[in-house]
């Protein structure tokens, strides 16, 4: 089962992250602007933010094995399709179907190896191997794909997904099926319909505003059509008595600021992805293989962040651990303002490992603080949110860097305005979950 559910998170992981070396290839096949390539990223990130809550209810009212090999499947009907779409808009459709196969198999990975390892550190280290493998999938995703894309072109960083997922729903056929564990909880339809709407319109006016003209009708009604969005989604929550996001968890300071600080930290990174894959490939011609090999530094110490943060966190506190890591964040970002020029790659590549190394300390990190604060019995929701959130932060950090390499011209100029808010974020998450963590723990709710 580890291994199934291993295999599946590998190629979930590998395609938030694999695509940003394919964006010049693709713009050239299909002649897209920069708003085409932000859907291809943000489609399958946010259809997994919006349906991953809901991908674990399911799973729980039908099965976790059922639902998983469910969106197994779906994945890798979706990659097929991406690997072989004829347009940018199959592309893109594609990509959204991804995204549900992704939302329904990876809390149903989670359940599967929880019940398959009854002890509690068998447990822990099942899920250590497949957090992990997921580590390994991050840090190899733009190399992998840049080999790839050398050797067969784009649409092979899809097409290899097939075969991934068929020898993981081979291997998850094997095991046998739990009954569900709560097939008499209701689903909360009207919540997620509202959430899709108002991260989809949220997203949605970010990419096209500029491309439109912020005041045209189309956007005017996005801007609307989201705010309506969110209240209605807030509304909706509030009043069900089982909710798809009880608000009640944000009653904690502390769950609220994790929420806020993994969101942030999301967009900060992915939004680094994106505007790299496009700067080395755009800006400096360089090819998919190159770009990969550039990206090394970067990834890489995403991996040895997400290893040390255990052992930092026992050493000296998990709050304390965050906050360095986005002091990391910032110190790197200040650095890549020499993107702006024409900064030899040495340069650039000196300020990837500070922030590749709090990029992998904060996830875990925080992970840690918030599973400390909330009620045993809503730990699976308070981790399904901060999953959700980071998601959100992905789609959140694509749009509005591609927003602003666009939109700021002169080149240079969108690069390092770009630069300069991730600084300016990543101060401001330090702030700001040093602030809410210190007032909790002088309220005795948490140990800073």
């Amino acid at each position: 089962m580890l291994l199934a559910t291993s295999l599946s998170y590998v190629i979930v992981i590998l395609d938030t992250s694999i695509v940003n070396v394919a964006l010049a290839r693709i713009a050239a096949t299909f002649a897209s602007d920069i708003s085409g390539l932000q859907w291809v990223v943000n489609a399958y990130t946010l259809t997994f933010a919006s349906l991953l809550l809901t991908g674990g209810a399911l799973g729980d009212r039908y099965g976790a094995r059922n639902v998983y090999l469910v969106g197994l499947l779906i994945f890798a009907a979706a990659s097929t399709l991406c690997g072989f779409a004829p347009d940018l808009t199959t592309l893109v459709i594609a990509r959204v179907v991804q995204g549900v196969g992704a939302a329904l198999l990876v809390p149903c990975s989670l359940t599967l190896i929880s019940r398959a390892h009854s002890d509690s550190q068998e447990r822990a280290g099942a899920i250590s191997v497949w957090a992990g493998c997921g580590g390994v999938a991050m840090a190899a995703g733009p190399l992998v794909g840049g080999l790839l894309i050398y050797w067969f072109g784009w649409r092979i960083i899809f097409l290899v997904n097939v075969p991934i997922a068929v020898c993981g729903a081979w291997l998850t056929t094997r095991v046998p099926a739990a009954a569900p564990t709560q097939r008499s909880a209701q689903m909360d339809v009207a919540g997620q319909l509202a959430a899709v709407a108002a991260l989809g319109s949220s997203v949605a006016v970010l990419i096209e505003g500029a491309k439109r003209g912020w005041l045209s009708a189309p956007i005017l009604v996005g801007v609307v059509a989201a705010v309506a969005a969110w209240l209605s989604f807030v509304a909706i929550e509030w009043r069900r008595s089982q909710p798809m996001l009880p608000l009640g968890l944000f009653r904690s300071a502390v769950f609220s600021a994790s929420v806020f600080v993994s969101l942030i930290s999301a967009l900060i990174f992915y939004g680094l992805l994106f505007l790299l894959g496009l700067y080395f490939q755009g800006n400096r011609g360089w090819l998919p293989l190159q770009t990969g090999l550039a990206f090394l530094p970067l990834t890489i110490t995403v991996t040895a962040g997400s290893f040390a943060a255990g052992r930092l966190c026992r050493m000296y506190g998990a709050s304390r651990v965050v906050a360095f890591g986005f002091l990391l964040y910032a110190a790197g970002f200040v650095g890549l303002l020499a993107l702006a020029g024409e900064a030899p790659y040495w340069r650039i590549a000196l300020c990837f490992p500070p922030i590749g190394f709090g990029s992998g300390l904060i996830t875990p990190a925080v992970t840690a603080v918030t599973m400390n604060t909330v009620e045993k019995t809503r730990v699976g929701i308070a981790a399904g949110v901060l999953n959700a959130s980071r998601q959100c932060g992905s789609a959140f950090g694509v749009a509005i860097f591609g927003l602003l390499l666009s939109t700021v011209q002169p080149a240079g100029a969108g690069v390092r305005t770009a630069v300069t808010l991730a600084v300016a974020l990543s101060l401001t998450a330090t702030l700001f979950w040093r602030m809410t963590l210190t007032r909790a723990a002088r309220a005795s709710e948490i140990a800073v």
